[in-house]
């Protein structure tokens, strides 16, 4: 079987929260390996609890919206899932077939989305990722309409899944993710997450 260049490669990327730099098919989904990165975050993440979090909703932005897992069973009369990885939104595109989701190639600190668009912007897994949290968390509030929510989700330490647990934040980032996010932040822990919620002023 002929593959393309760089079809096995994986792309090293400089993240706010590591001091080396990430090496992981998981981490900018590319090739083959990101492909199977891709089916595996379907195989392995149950949306249900973050879906009864975000609740029903005008519309919803996930940042970083991967294979699409999460679009899928998202309960709102506008969908949007930004990624910088295309083989990922190929991947959103075939699993949201059927649903009037909008897919476009963006990332955390650049969504290409116009001021005060959401009520819910939802990030999953991908915050440890981003090389500038300051930026994300801002362009994640610039998109946010106002009493709209933010949710930023990690690995959870005390996770179900032994997967959460290898990859939880020590409790220093978490602490650093709700002060960028600013007062008030809620914390939810849920089955293998934990999510730091903002709520915009109004």
């Amino acid at each position: 079987m002929n593959r393309e260049p760089g079809d096995m490669a994986t792309k090293e990327i400089q993240s706010w929260a590591y001091d080396e730099p990430i090496r992981s098919p998981f981490a900018l989904p590319q090739g083959v390996l990101g492909r199977l990165a891709g089916r595996l975050m379907l195989w392995l993440n149950d949306p249900s609890e973050l879906v009864a979090l975000i609740g029903k909703q005008d519309s919803v932005l996930e940042v970083g919206c991967g294979p699409g897992g999460l679009l899928r069973h998202l309960e709102a009369e506008s969908v949007c899932g930004i990624d910088p990885s295309p083989d990922m939104l190929r991947q959103a595109a075939r699993h949201n077939r059927g649903r009037d989701v909008d897919l476009r190639l963006g990332t955390a600190a650049d969504t290409g989305c116009p001021d005060r668009s959401f009520d819910v912007v939802v990030s999953v897994n991908n915050v440890a990722m981003w090389p500038d949290l300051e930026a994300g968390v801002h362009e994640l509030c610039r998109v946010t309409r106002p009493r709209g929510r933010v949710l930023i989700a990690w690995h959870s330490a005390t996770g179900r899944s032994p997967i959460a647990r290898k990859n939880a934040l020590p409790a220093e980032k978490l602490a650093r993710i709700a002060h960028v996010l600013g007062e008030p932040t809620q914390r939810h822990e849920l089955k293998n997450l934990t999510v730091l919620e903002k709520r915009c002023p109004g």
